[in-house]
């Protein structure tokens, strides 16, 4: 994954700010750029996720427009995962990109209108992981293994019979 390095042009910030929250009703208009990590600890306070905990390691560009923006991410994220086979902790790697554009407009004029970047990472990186989570050959419990091993079909199967 390319992640673009940092220009003159871009009006630079590093966010530390609380939870990574940008708030669109106090940013200026033009382009923001973000770098940004989220922790083993946030990852591990979102319920009911597939990650374990992890380090993510992100970047964002912001446009900023009177009507709308665009996002772009990217996410570096070294992640742990259940193992599908085994049921043990992995680590899975995973790299991302994406962009969007969304509407600045809000129903509730009374509402502050905020992008959370460790959630946009987050997302990113949880769309992005293998279908299947699974130790490498011999990478499993070998406990489990085994147990696995003793419930293996090793018989071929009858064909049908169409009639």
């Amino acid at each position: 994954m390319h992640v673009p390095k940092k220009s003159s042009t871009f009006a630079a910030v590093f966010v530390q700010m609380k939870e990574n929250l940008i708030n669109l009703d106090t940013l200026e208009l033009g382009l923001h750029t973000y770098e940004y990590h989220v922790d083993s600890a946030y990852l591990k306070g979102i319920e009911k996720s597939e990650l374990l905990g992890g380090e993510i390691d992100a970047r964002a560009e912001l446009r900023l427009r009177e009507m709308d923006y665009d996002i772009r991410v990217w996410a570096r994220a070294t992640v742990q995962v259940t193992c599908d086979r085994c049921l043990e902790p992995m680590t899975i790697t995973v790299e991302a990109e994406d962009d969007m554009t969304a509407d600045t407009q809000d129903e509730s004029k009374n509402k502050t209108k905020e992008i959370d970047l460790n959630w946009l990472a987050y997302e990113l990186i949880v769309v992005n992981l293998p279908l299947v989570h699974s130790h490498q050959a011999g990478g499993c419990n070998p406990e489990m293994d085994s147990l696995l091993q003793d419930h293996l079909c090793t018989t071929e199967e009858p064909e049908a019979i169409n009639e």
